[in-house]
């Protein structure tokens, strides 16, 4: 691969916009779109704005996609003026948001018709990851496309795995945020045990922190509910959307996923206090309105 290299990235808001960065930084010319403002970070470098995700297709070999859900993967790929419009023989569609597995399917086959690669590739890590460049990538589509994208997955990424076909990334990536809510749940409701049993919430979470109890949702999440930081982060509306991903694809397959059902009632609980815009370890505060106690508070 040469090394600088002709990327669209569409999508720029909180997790696309430092990824296009990293992208930018490496010496890549990038050609962006996103449906509201450039931001000032992006708009300040070398990135070339197209008016549309057609432009981007033209204009370059590679174009990632970060947007918050399946319907606006759809309509960048599909929609008026779309991605696939744009696009020519040999080019590389790489779908970063976290969707639907089965749409994802549906969407790898349209693209490959025009004999173009597609890669699904959804990330974990949220904002911070996507600031360090530490994002885990979850990646499905075929190896040789895989192999060839690789450099650039490196640039925004540490943990870089091939699941699979196309839509294996997007399932790992549901299977990943389903045990993520559940370890949130979990945490929430130790700490809130340890609080209203009067210990120290901070001590105990410090004495798991060495034992088989720890987890990175203990050291890091822990953290955001003990010291009250819940500006995302990672926002519960987008948490719910992946979820909602777990349980409508868990009924079309006929598995049960009890727990991931009650984690989804909690978020839905914080959204009814107002709180879709929360980082999602706030899941804590569904469960300290029904003990009506909060672990800051002395027993």
């Amino acid at each position: 691969m040469s090394n600088s290299q002709k990327i669209g990235f569409i999508g720029l808001g909180i997790m696309g916009a430092p990824m296009a960065g990293h992208l930018i930084a490496a010496g890549h010319e990038l050609h962006v779109n996103t449906r509201s403002k450039v931001p000032e970070e992006i708009a300040n470098t070398t990135a070339v704005k197209a008016a549309t995700p057609a432009e981007v297709a033209q204009n370059a070999d590679i174009i990632f996609i970060m947007v918050p859900d399946t319907p606006d993967v759809e309509k960048v790929l599909f929609g008026e003026n779309g991605l696939a419009s744009g696009l020519s023989k040999g080019k590389i569609v790489i779908d970063m948001s976290s969707i639907s597995p089965i749409a994802t399917k549906e969407f790898a086959k349209k693209i490959n018709a025009l004999d173009c690669e597609y890669l699904d590739a959804p990330v974990s890590g949220g904002q911070v990851g996507a600031k360090n460049a530490t994002l885990s990538i979850m990646v499905g589509g075929s190896e040789s496309t895989f192999e060839k994208i690789k450099p650039l997955f490196a640039l925004l990424g540490k943990n870089i795995n091939l699941v699979g076909g196309n839509g294996d990334g997007q399932t790992a990536k549901v299977a990943n945020q389903i045990i993520v809510a559940l370890n949130i749940e979990a945490v929430g409701e130790a700490l809130l045990f340890a609080a209203k049993a009067g210990a120290d919430p901070e001590k105990v979470r410090q004495a798991l922190m060495g034992g088989f109890a720890s987890s990175k949702i203990l050291e890091v999440h822990g953290e955001r509910m003990i010291k009250r930081t819940f500006d995302p982060g990672f926002r519960i509306e987008l948490h719910q959307k992946d979820l909602n991903l777990a349980l409508s694809s868990a009924k079309a397959l006929g598995v049960s996923l009890p727990n991931t059902a009650t984690a989804q009632e909690l978020f839905n609980s914080c959204t009814a206090h107002g709180g879709k815009a929360w980082d999602h370890s706030a899941m804590v505060r569904a469960l300290e309105k029904l003990a009506n106690f909060e672990i800051g508070q002395k027993a």
